[in-house]
């Protein structure tokens, strides 16, 4: 049985955040999704709110779960028995520091690999930094979240 860790902040998640998740949970049998705890970062969203939202949005996918954790990716990978650590890269930009992040956890944990999954070409430009730029002003953000995170959105901007 293949087990992977999918990380990321997910603040929030998006249509190109789903579209890995769909993509390896048909690789492998069991794909943890793990909501880092960034105390560096201030996010938009609380935990529990991303937590809700990752929660809902792939409940299409039943051998998908969803947690939270800090510290090391390659750490949460062993506590959930996970021999591939996931990864997206949307430009020839990402590979380079995602290159030496996947080095670094093969030295701390040789039997950790990393599968790199490259985005679908309509998601390539999407983040969540530009998911909630858009969603700030109001603006539509259908074609870059689903309806459940387009209204938790919409909600936060409103207060």
């Amino acid at each position: 049985m293949i087990t992977a860790v999918y990380p990321g902040s997910f603040d929030p998640v998006t249509l190109g955040h789903l579209d890995i998740i769909g993509r390896a949970s048909r690789v492998v049998d069991r794909l943890v999704i793990g909501i880092l705890i960034n105390k560096k970062k201030t996010p938009l969203f609380t935990i529990e709110e991303r937590l809700d939202m990752l929660r809902h949005s792939v409940e299409p996918f039943p051998n998908v779960t969803v947690q939270t954790f800090d510290g090391l990716t390659v750490e949460f990978a062993k506590q959930n028995g996970a021999s591939l650590i996931i990864r997206g890269l949307r430009a020839v930009t990402d590979f380079e520091s995602e290159m030496q992040i996947a080095q670094t956890n093969r030295v701390i944990e040789p039997t950790v690999d990393t599968m790199f999954f490259t985005t679908s070409l309509q998601y390539a430009y999407l983040s969540s930094t530009m998911a909630k730029e858009v969603a700030s002003y109001g603006s539509d953000v259908s074609h870059f979240v689903n309806p459940y995170v387009a209204e938790c959105l919409r909600k936060k901007f409103a207060k």
